[in-house]
């Protein structure tokens, strides 16, 4: 079973990854910095977790206002570094633990999380700063990372006491996986700190010592603050520190505090704290009853001949090909693909698989292999092929044989008039 061994929390102001990138970890401003990460990376070097559960907030980078979750767990098997503006920082991209970080999206939707889901995107700051100064890197990571993006910048936002049941839940995810691996909850962002506004610059020491001091011995006292009262005592942007709270709850009831750390050079209070879990067994199996709590609602569906759920593992398999046929959407693409299909192929880097599934025009091939039916009668509005030509070869039947199982023998598509 997977164990949680403990939990850091960690500042991730962009002046750690600075600091990293220019080698100014032995400069007076920085030194503070670099001395408060040092226990925390004697620690991940001594325990050696397979797996960071990295709890962040992206920066409008790659999460923009157009669409914008509360709660967005990566379930992809890579993780590259972002734009934030003036090129990527030199960093190998991060390798994600698919199999867990799916596991664990089923099983808070299971407790009635309603989460959000990404693959494919780069991550900001929120993630990197930190993580940076955490752990070594050359070519790779020496961990895989679950990310879990909380949105914190729209409100409204997620409560205090929501994130802190949302730790709950993940605590049942992970130790309910049943593959052995160590895994440590990272929680990052605060302390105090405002960047915006006439009260940009406010800081808020007293309330940092009293805040971390609260989350190792009454975390469930500070589920009681708002988020109002939150920014009054810590800023507006300090508010995100709720964060910590995703990772106190995934921990057990009593922790060992084994380093606390804190340091105010500029903006943002950097502090580090590193929590040992001190957990105990149940008497039950309770991992096992979290595991068919995960399994009910689609329990008995592989029975269903000729019926393939479109899960998070089919679609990270298959979202090259999805997010080729997605931007038939878009006018010029669909143009490019009329004229030179080959030649958009190679730019989308799609395997000779692929390739064929799409030459051939083969619809129930492409339902196998794990692209959506929403995407596949994308294709035929393109090429001129009607739903019904779609569903009739899904059943291996022609048209007309199809036809006669239904009540009206129509014909249509998503195309609208200049298609």
């Amino acid at each position: 079973m997977a164990k949680i061994i403990g939990g850091l929390a960690v500042s991730h102001t962009p002046t750690i990854g600075f600091a990293v990138d220019h080698n100014k970890q032995k400069e007076e401003p920085w030194v503070p910095i670099f001395d408060g990460f040092a226990p925390m990376q004697r620690w991940l070097e001594e325990k050696k977790p397979d797996v960071l559960l990295y709890v962040f907030n992206d920066h409008v980078t790659s999460f923009f206002f157009d669409h914008y979750s509360a709660f967005v767990l990566g379930i992809d098997d890579q993780y590259a570094v972002a734009d934030e503006g003036g090129g990527p920082r030199d960093l190998p991209p991060v390798r994600g633990h698919a199999a867990l970080s799916q596991h664990i999206g089923a099983s808070l939707m299971a407790d009635e999380f309603d989460m959000s889901f990404f693959q494919d995107k780069p991550l900001d700051h929120g993630l990197f700063s930190p993580l940076s100064a955490l752990l070594p890197f050359d070519n790779d990571w020496p961990v895989q990372i679950v990310p879990l993006q909380v949105g914190v910048l729209q409100f409204p936002i997620p409560s205090a006491r929501r994130c802190y049941k949302l730790g709950q839940a993940l605590r049942r995810a992970v130790e309910s996986y049943p593959e052995d691996l160590k895994v440590a909850i990272v929680a990052t962002g605060g302390v105090s700190h405002q960047v915006h506004g006439e009260r940009c610059g406010f800081n808020n020491p007293d309330w940092d010592a009293q805040f971390v001091d609260m989350l190792v011995n009454d975390p469930e006292r500070l589920t009681e603050i708002t988020l109002a009262e939150y920014a009054s005592l810590g800023g507006l942007e300090g508010a995100e520190v709720i964060m910590w709270l995703v990772m106190r709850g995934a921990l057990s009831a009593n922790v060992e505090k084994l380093h606390q750390a804190y340091y105010l050079p500029s903006m943002t209070g950097i502090a580090t704290l590193i929590l040992e879990n001190q957990a105990r067994e149940a008497p039950a199996d309770v991992h096992q009853r979290q595991r068919d709590k995960i399994e009910l609602q689609l329990k008995g569906v592989e029975k269903l001949p000729g019926t393939y759920p479109f899960t998070q593992a089919r679609s990270l398999k298959a979202l090259r090909i999805n997010r080729f046929l997605h931007k038939m959407i878009q006018p010029a693409w669909r143009e490019r693909f009329k004229r030179d299909p080959q030649g958009l192929y190679a730019e989308a880097k799609l395997t000779d698989e692929e390739q064929t599934l799409l030459t051939q025009l083969d619809w129930r091939g492409m339902i196998h292999y794990g692209v959506s039916f929403f995407l596949l009668e994308k294709l035929g509005a393109v090429v001129g092929v009607s739903n019904l030509h779609i569903y009739s070869a899904m059943r291996g039947e022609t048209l007309e044989e199809f036809q006669k199982t239904r009540n009206q023998q129509v014909l249509y598509s998503v195309a609208g008039k200049k298609a």
